[in-house]
Order: C-alpha cells, then structure tokens, then sequence
C-alpha cells in the first residue's frame, strides 16, 4: 500500500490520501450490484445495508461509471466516487448498487481500469415483465406519455436521440438483452467475479440468495430473513395480452440462450400469465 502523501497506485495523479486512501482503511470499492433495473436491487441493497461487514454509500445508486462527466478528462478524479462513502466505517466490503453499470457500454471498463479485483453481483429479471415494470416507473413519474405497446414498438426510434449513448429512460426493451451484457462485462471480468442470480431468487428464497452472495462476497452469512419489497409501484393494470406476445416474440431466442448459459429454467417468464 502506497504512503499517504505518495501518488495513488490508481494513476490518478493524486496523492493516495485524497484519492483510494480517502475510504481510510478500505482502499476501494470492492463490489457492485450491477444489474437490472427493476430486477430487485433495491430490496438487495436494503438486506446488505443491515449487513454489519458492508458499508453502503450514502446514497442507493451512485451514478459514478455511466455519468460521463467524470470522464471527460485524465486521470479520473476517484475522490469524488469515494466521497459517497464514509470513511469513518470500517467495514470489510464497500458496495455501489447502480443497476445500469450492467446496461451502461462504458461502464464495464470503466469499473475494470478503477478495480480490476470487483466482483459484481447481477440479479436477472423476466425481460418482459422487466420492461412493463420500467415503462411503469416512468409512466408515474411522467417521464413517458405512451400506452406501453405504443412505447415498445416505437422504442428504436425515439432511443435515437439518445445515440451515441444508450436511452435511460425509453430503452425497456433493449435493457433485457441480458447476454450481450453479460459478454460485454465478462470480456473485462472472469466469469468467477461475477455473480449471476434470477431476480426470483431473492424474492421467494432470499436467505438461500443472501447465503450465495455472501460466500461469494467471503464474507458471514446473513442471520434468518424474510422476503421483503422495496421501491414497487402500483401498477394502473396488467399487461395487455397483445404487448405480451409480442415481447415473448422478441425475446424468446434470449430466454433460451440464458436457460442454456445458466442450466435454468425460465419456462415461466414466456407463459401468458408470468
């Protein structure tokens, strides 16, 4: 470990105590809960908030590796990252859970050249039942004026405004391609620092999820827990049975490619009532 007032290892030109050596005894961000929106990451982050070996920032999504700001210029100022976490605790494992790392092109490389030791931790929802669930979201924010059918088969069109970068608010359907994410991040990370779990993992089973995520974190197992809901919003009424279809059409090639990455069986997520 570099001195305090020696250049930080990270090449960020700072001295280590204003860059890595700014979280005091922890030098890094050490895993990310890195995806997919509305795939139950926020219920995940609110279990490991009450983890007493995980410091959690002092918000629930940080936003650092897909604002494009803080990489406009070299070397990337890391002490603003580290700010949203407090130096005072000392935990074993420091997390940021900002479920567009997975969906973000920049941000696998970005988190690589910060932390080539991260693990990541992403939870997998049913894509069709993800994108109703996001549509949903920005639907009650008012974010987004279309029916939801009307969204989804004009979303190509209106995520161009969004080019070169992807839409963060029209991109429901684009956002379930989850295998091309998966490559992209495991193109940078082995397969043995990431951690791939079904979003109905945690819901139905969560101490059976907790107990997979700690092993892989190394770190005590969570005590008895109980299912919990965090962040769901009222739906104003089921998915009409037109938009299911066609989603299922759009998406059953990539529900069987992840049941033959993963050995799952995700005959569920294409039944008309999933």
């Amino acid at each position: 470990m570099a001195g305090r007032n020696e250049p930080c290892p990270c090449g960020s030109g700072k001295r280590y105590k204003d860059c890595h050596g700014s979280l005091g005894a922890q030098a890094r961000v050490g895993f990310v809960i890195a995806g997919t929106q509305k795939g139950g990451t926020s219920a995940l982050a609110s279990y490991l908030f009450e983890h007493p070996e995980i410091a959690m920032p002092t918000v629930k999504e940080v936003h650092f590796f897909d604002n494009e700001d803080n990489f406009q210029s070299a070397p990337v100022d890391y002490a603003r990252y580290h700010a949203y976490f407090k130096p005072a605790e000392r935990r074993k494992v420091l997390c940021d859970a900002t479920p567009i790392y997975m969906y973000w092109d920049a941000a696998p490389p970005r988190i690589w050249q910060y932390n080539p030791a991260m693990k990541l931790v992403l939870l997998l929802r049913n894509p069709i039942t993800r994108a109703y669930s996001q549509w949903n979201m920005e639907r009650e924010r008012g974010s987004d004026p279309l029916p939801f059918e009307q969204a989804i088969r004009t979303e190509a069109e209106r995520c161009r405004e969004a080019l070169p970068l992807q839409h963060r608010l029209y991109s429901y359907v684009d956002r379930g391609f989850y295998s091309d994410q998966l490559r992209r991040i495991w193109r940078y990370f082995p397969v043995e620092q990431t951690l791939v779990l079904k979003s109905e993992e945690l819901q139905h089973a969560p101490e059976a999820a907790l107990a997979r995520i700690t092993d892989f974190l190394g770190i005590a197992r969570f005590a008895a827990v109980a299912p919990r809901s965090v962040h769901a919003r009222p739906y104003q009424g089921p998915m009409s049975a037109e938009a299911r279809r066609y989603l299922c059409d759009v998406f059953e090639f990539e529900i069987r490619n992840l049941e033959r990455t993963f050995g799952w069986n995700c005959a569920k997520w294409l039944e008309a009532g999933a």
